[in-house]
């Protein structure tokens, strides 16, 4: 399972280097895509070959099934993870998540999202203001 929050860089050559933790279950080759909130979502192969599974049983005549496919497939990309740990990141996909020198590396479970560090900080920030509210909703469906 993918979790944990790291702090890296992006080098000159927009490399950006692997939590250690994560490498073996990220696996040689991982997928890069456009994220929700933008941010950047990486997937190791089994679990992006789950995510399209899903989104390929979607009704295709629903527009917001062919939005949101393309928004996801269009921006993903296969990288292979070098020697060192690292992936290099496309300028596009780089550009979309608005990402400078210092990231955020957040494990979700079964995939890493890649975040701008100041825009992960104010997100955050947000988010821990509604952690007991997102408890009271998700305890009132039998979640929590």
């Amino acid at each position: 399972m993918l979790i944990g929050e790291y702090i890296h860089s992006l080098d000159p050559k927009k490399r950006l280097s692997l939590p250690s933790k994560w490498r073996s279950e990220l696996g040689k080759t991982i997928v890069v895509t456009r994220g929700l909130d933008n941010c950047l979502f990486v997937y190791p192969t089994h679990a992006w070959q789950a995510v399209i599974e899903k989104m390929s049983a979607l009704p295709f005549g629903a527009a917001d099934t062919r939005g949101l496919n393309r928004f996801f497939l269009s921006g993903a990309v296969e990288v292979e993870v070098d020697k060192a740990g690292r992936i290099l990141v496309p300028d596009f996909l780089k550009e979309f998540a608005k990402l400078n020198q210092k990231v955020v590396l957040a494990g979700v479970h079964d995939r890493v999202e890649i975040w701008d560090e100041k825009k992960w900080n104010d997100y955050k920030k947000q988010i821990e203001k509604q952690a007991d509210e997102f408890a009271e909703k998700l305890g009132a469906i039998g979640i929590l």
